[in-house]
C-alpha cells in the first residue's frame, strides 16, 4: 500500500527532525541545522517515484531529500554531533549531507550551487546511455542564482534525464519571494529555457508522486528531458535552528495556518488502521532511539582526519 509506505517516510523525517530539534539547544549537535518540518511530503512524493539507482542533489535543508532517498540515518545523526562515523565523517554536519550508496550525492551550504553538479552528473548517464534519472532539490531563493538559468539552459539544450524541483516555501531566509522577484511565477521561468513545467500547489504527496513518477516513466522510455516541477510548501520553524521565528514579523501565524492543517503527515495517518499506524510509529521511534545513541556513543575524529580526504597537487 502506497499510504503505509509514504507514512512511514514522512512520519520517519518528521519524527528525526522534532527529536534534533529538542537535542539541539544542549550543544550534543554540534552543526547549524535547518529544519524541514512541514515541507516532508515534496521530498517523500518525489523520492518514492525513484528506482534505488536514480540520484539525488539536495540543498542545505537536506534532512527530508536525504531520508526520503534513504540515507543511512545514524550516519547522518552521528555527522551532526561532529562523530567520525558520520556521512562525512564529522566534519561536514547537517548541510553538507552525503550517501553515495543509496544515491544521495550531497549536499551544499552555498545556494544554488547543486543544481549545476546535478546536470554535470545527468548528462554523465546521458553519455553513457544509462536510463537512472538525476532530481535537483533547490529552493525558491535557488531560482534567483544565475546557475539556475545557466543550469536550465544547458539541460534542455542537451536534452538531459534530470527533473528539477523548486520546494518553494515563499522566503529566502527572512525575505519573501514576492520582495525579491518581479516575476514570481517559477515555472514561467522553467518553461522560458524551453522545459516542461507544472506547479502543484497545495504539496499533496499524492499529486506529487503521480506527477514525478509520470515524468521519470517518460525519460525512461527516451522521451527528452528535462522536467520541471514547482511545489509550494511551507517551513513551520525559523529558517535556521529549531525554533518558531513568527515574533520576527516578516511572516504571521495566520499565514502558516492553513499548512499546518493540512498537515501531510496527519492526513496520510489517517488514512491507515489504528494498528498499522501505530506500529509504524513504534518501530520508527525504535530506530531514532537508536540512532541517537549511536551518535552518542561514536567516536570524534582523531586530529589526523583533519588532513584526510583534501585536495592537494
Amino acid at each position: 500500500m502506497h499510504e503505509e509506505k509514504f507514512y512511514r517516510s514522512l512520519y520517519r523525517i518528521r519524527r528525526v527532525e522534532e527529536e534534533v530539534a529538542r537535542v539541539y539547544p544542549s550543544d550534543k549537535i554540534k552543526s547549524p541545522v535547518h529544519l524541514s518540518i512541514g515541507q516532508e511530503s515534496v521530498a517523500v512524493g518525489v523520492c518514492e517515484s525513484l528506482r534505488p539507482d536514480d540520484i539525488v542533489f539536495i540543498t542545505y535543508r537536506s534532512h527530508a531529500g536525504y531520508l526520503a532517498k534513504g540515507g543511512n540515518l545514524k550516519a547522518m545523526i552521528a555527522e551532526m554531533y561532529g562523530k567520525v562515523t558520520g556521512s562525512a565523517k564529522g566534519k561536514g554536519g547537517s548541510m553538507h549531507l552525503v550517501d553515495v550508496r543509496h544515491g544521495v550525492m550531497g549536499a551544499s551550504a552555498v545556494v544554488g550551487t547543486t543544481i549545476a553538479n546535478a546536470i554535470g552528473y545527468a548528462y554523465a548517464l546521458k553519455y553513457q546511455r544509462k536510463d537512472s534519472i538525476v532530481i535537483s532539490f533547490f529552493g525558491d531563493g535557488g531560482s534567483d542564482e544565475g546557475v539556475f538559468h545557466e543550469s536550465l539552459n544547458f539541460a534542455a539544450l542537451k536534452g538531459l534525464p534530470i527533473i528539477f524541483v523548486c520546494e518553494n516555501n515563499g522566503y529566502a531566509i527572512h525575505t519573501s519571494q514576492k520582495k525579491r522577484q518581479k516575476q514570481t511565477d517559477i515555472c514561467g521561468h522553467a518553461r522560458a529555457h524551453g522545459i516542461p513545467a507544472e506547479r502543484i500547489d497545495d504539496a499533496d504527496v499524492f499529486t506529487i508522486y503521480d506527477k514525478v513518477s509520470a515524468a521519470t516513466k517518460a525519460l525512461r522510455e527516451g522521451k527528452p528531458g528535462p522536467f520541471f516541477f514547482e511545489c509550494l510548501t511551507y517551513r513551520w520553524k525559523e529558517h535556521v535552528g529549531p525554533a518558531d521565528d513568527y515574533h520576527l514579523g516578516y511572516r504571521t501565524k495566520d499565514e502558516a495556518k492553513w499548512w499546518m492543517e493540512n498537515d501531510q503527515v496527519k492526513k496520510v495517518g489517517a488514512m491507515l488502521k489504528s494498528e498499522d499506524r501505530i506500529r509504524i510509529e513504534n518501530e520508527v521511534e525504535a530506530e531514532i532511539k537508536e540512532a541517537f545513541e549511536f551518535a552518542e556513543s561514536s567516536p570524534f575524529p582523531e586530529a589526523a582526519e583533519l588532513y584526510a580526504d583534501v585536495f592537494k597537487e
